[in-house]
């Protein structure tokens, strides 16, 4: 079975870095995502706020982004050890070259 997402989405906030028990940098997110897609014949706007985050080299890297800047994200959905809903892990990121005005 395949859990892959790829997102091209603006960070709207990033939490401080801290780190997991196990002394790993972690950083959470959340991204905004907004565009126009085709569904069943006919186009529509598509607006979504997720919850996101990163680890490692790639949570630091992040931690110094500036918010409002746009990214392709690529990761896998997770639920959350301790709540409902779903997490976008980040595993690698593109930097586009337009960011939200």
């Amino acid at each position: 079975m395949e859990n892959h997402v790829a997102l091209t989405a603006c960070i709207a906030e990033a939490q401080p870095l801290r780190y997991t028990p196990a002394g790993l940098p972690a950083l959470d997110l959340k991204l905004e995502h907004g565009s126009r897609q085709q569904e069943a014949g006919t186009e529509r706007e598509v607006k979504v706020v997720v919850k996101a985050v990163a680890f490692g080299a790639l949570a630091e890297r992040l931690s110094r982004q500036a918010i409002g800047s746009l990214w392709t994200f690529q990761g896998f959905l997770a639920t959350p050890r301790h709540g409902k809903g779903l997490v976008f892990h980040i595993q690698d990121i593109q930097q586009n070259s337009f960011s939200r005005g």
